[in-house]
């Protein structure tokens, strides 16, 4: 979600049929909501309230400097989980070791 949100001010019901297209069907707009919560309570967001045409004001989130940080952090976790993955994967290699048994 972060990441999502890194991309331009948005809101829930956005963020959820976003997740939508990118085939998280399965995920209810409840956890949308409630991993929002998190984010505003762990102080990742900012939040402005925006009039809406139907119903309440909707509240809009774009990442606020700790939020970008912590996105970065999630990448370098990503990243470095994925590459062991990897390696798991090759038997123990890396892909460095592959490449090079590859030309050789």
């Amino acid at each position: 979600m972060l990441e999502i949100i890194s991309r331009g001010e948005t809101y829930g019901y956005e963020i959820a049929k976003k997740l939508h297209a990118m085939g998280f069907e399965g995920l209810a707009e409840q956890t949308v909501y409630a991993l929002l919560l998190r984010l505003e309570r762990n102080r990742l967001v900012h939040i402005t309230k925006k009039p809406s045409e139907i119903g309440p004001p909707r509240k809009f989130y774009r990442l606020n400097e700790r939020g970008v940080e912590e996105l970065a952090a999630f990448w370098t976790r990503w990243d470095y989980l994925s590459r062991c993955i990897q390696q798991l994967r090759n038997g123990g290699r890396d892909d460095h070791d592959l490449q090079s048994r590859d030309q050789g």
